[in-house]
């Protein structure tokens, strides 16, 4: 069973809010890199966030840079994609996996397995 669980899509309105979570069981999220991907319909697979371990410094896809954060939660060992400012463009389905790292432990947007889980849709339309 893949230990990764995302959750907290749904339907929300232009210009609305959502925030997804991505849930690690059986290994400690700490230790790793963690990264958001969405795949939109007829499209292939992006990274657009991620976050690296100690310091817990985040990168952005220029296409979210300033309406979504990226958040880890150590003690309930969850990270979080906070999204504000939704557009249509946003319409995809979510997914959350451990990433690689640059030398110095920055997080690059490049799954370390090419594991996936199910994912959570996100549907922004009014």
């Amino acid at each position: 069973q893949w230990p990764l669980v995302e959750s907290g899509g749904g339907l929300v309105q232009p210009g609305g809010s959502l925030t997804l979570s991505c849930a690690a069981s059986g290994f400690t999220f700490d230790f790793y890199a963690v990264g958001w991907f969405r795949q939109a319909p007829g499209k292939e697979r992006e990274g657009i966030s991620c976050i690296s371990t100690s310091p817990d410094s985040a990168n952005y896809v220029d296409s979210v840079r300033g309406r979504f954060t990226i958040i880890r939660d150590t003690a309930k060992n969850t990270v979080y994609l906070h999204m504000t400012n939704l557009g249509p463009e946003d319409t995809a389905r979510y997914y959350c996996t451990t990433t690689k790292t640059t030398l110095q432990a920055t997080c690059i947007m490049v799954p370390l397995r090419d594991n996936w889980g199910q994912g959570t849709q996100v549907t922004v339309s009014s």
